[in-house]
C-alpha cells in the first residue's frame, strides 16, 4: 500500500484528511517526514536539509492561503555531530525568517538513518483554500517555475560522478544545494487566497497535483504544454525540450502553488501575487479528463511507499 492508498483508507476515519493542512479554529497545522535515502541526495548539506524540511511544511501552509506562524522539527540521526546539528537549525531558522515565521525548536533522537519530522502552524484571516472548489471555466495557474529540484538532482549526480568543475554558478554540489533551497510561497498563497477556488502545492509534481485537485473538485483540466513554466536550470540540465517538459510536470518537489481562479480574475491575481503566475489552461468537466495538448496526462509523480 503506497501513501495515496493509505490516505484513501484513512479518509473515512479522519475528518480533516485530504487538504495540504488541517484546519483547527483559525489555524492550519501540517506535518511532514523526510528521510536521507529518499529526500536528501548525497551532497545535501545539513543547512539545506534544515531549510528544505521545514520549507516543505511551510509550503503546505502556503497552499491553504495562510500566514506562516511557527515551525518545529524532530531531528534524528545515528549520532549527533555538533556542526551538522547547528547547520540544520540555521537552515530551518533562515527559511522561517524568509517567510515571517519563527523556528521555535523541536526534538532530538537517535535513528539508524538521518530523518526529520517537521510541523508548521499557520493562521488565516478569512477562509482557508481547500482543494475542492475548482469549477469548469476556471483558469488553472501555477506560481514560479517547475523543475528546480529535478535540476538539482542532476547536479548532485554529476558531483557524485566526480564532476566538480567550477563555473559561473560554482561547483555542482554548491549549485545543487542552492536549487534545493526553495522559497515557500507564503506571500503568494495569501495573495491568491481571496481569489482562488482551489489550491495545493506541487510537491508531488504538476501532473499528480492535477489528478488530486480533479478528484477533490470533481473536475478535469485542459493544459497547454507551451504554457508550462520550465525552470532555466532544468533546461540546462536536460538534453531536449521534451525531456525538460516531462521532468517539469512529473518530478515534483518544487513546492510551487497550483491554483484555480475565476476566468475574469487572472489580471487581478497577476497584479496581487508577488511572483510570476503562469496560466496553464482551464478547468473542464470531469468526463473530459485531464489532458495536455489534447492527450491524456497520466497520473505520474512522487508517491511515498511506491518503490
Amino acid at each position: 500500500m503506497d501513501e495515496r492508498a493509505a490516505l484513501a483508507l484513512l479518509a473515512d476515519e479522519l475528518e480533516y484528511a485530504g487538504d495540504d493542512a488541517a484546519v483547527v479554529d483559525d489555524l492550519v497545522v501540517t506535518t511532514d517526514m523526510l528521510h536521507e535515502t529518499t529526500d536528501f541526495p548525497a551532497g545535501t548539506t545539513r543547512y539545506t536539509a534544515g531549510w528544505r524540511a521545514v520549507g516543505a511544511s511551510l509550503s503546505d501552509v502556503a497552499a491553504m492561503g495562510a500566514e506562516a506562524v511557527a515551525a518545529v522539527a524532530a531531528y534524528a540521526a545515528p549520532e549527533f555531530d555538533g556542526e551538522e546539528l547547528l547547520a540544520f537549525v540555521r537552515g530551518a531558522r533562515d527559511v522561517c525568517d524568509l517567510v515571517g515565521a519563527e523556528y521555535v525548536g523541536g526534538d532530538l533522537d537517535g535513528h539508524d538513518e538521518f530523518t526529520v519530522t517537521t510541523t508548521a502552524i499557520g493562521r488565516f484571516e478569512e477562509q482557508p483554500v481547500p482543494r475542492s472548489g475548482a469549477t469548469p471555466g476556471d483558469r488553472l495557474c501555477v506560481t514560479g517555475t517547475l523543475g528546480r529540484s529535478a535540476a538539482a538532482l542532476e547536479y548532485f549526480a554529476l558531483a557524485q560522478d566526480g564532476d566538480e568543475k567550477e563555473g559561473k554558478d560554482g561547483n555542482n554540489t554548491e549549485r545543487a544545494n542552492e536549487l534545493f533551497q526553495f522559497e515557500p510561497r507564503i506571500d503568494a498563497g495569501r495573495a491568491l487566497a481571496p481569489h482562488a477556488t482551489a489550491m495545493m502545492d506541487s510537491s508531488d509534481g504538476l501532473a499528480r497535483s492535477l489528478h488530486q485537485l480533479g478528484e477533490a473538485s470533481g473536475c478535469g483540466f485542459e493544459v497547454d504544454a507551451s504554457c508550462v513554466p520550465i525552470a532555466e536550470s532544468l533546461r540546462e540540465a536536460t538534453e531536449t525540450d521534451d525531456e525538460a517538459l516531462e521532468r517539469a510536470t512529473t518530478f515534483g518537489e518544487d513546492f510551487e502553488l497550483v491554483a484555480t481562479i475565476p476566468e475574469g480574475m487572472v489580471e487581478v491575481v497577476r497584479e496581487a501575487v508577488p511572483v510570476p503566475i503562469s496560466v496553464l489552461g482551464s478547468v473542464v468537466p470531469r468526463e473530459d479528463g485531464i489532458t495536455m495538448d489534447g492527450e491524456e496526462m497520466p497520473d505520474r509523480g512522487f508517491t511515498h511507499g511506491s518503490g
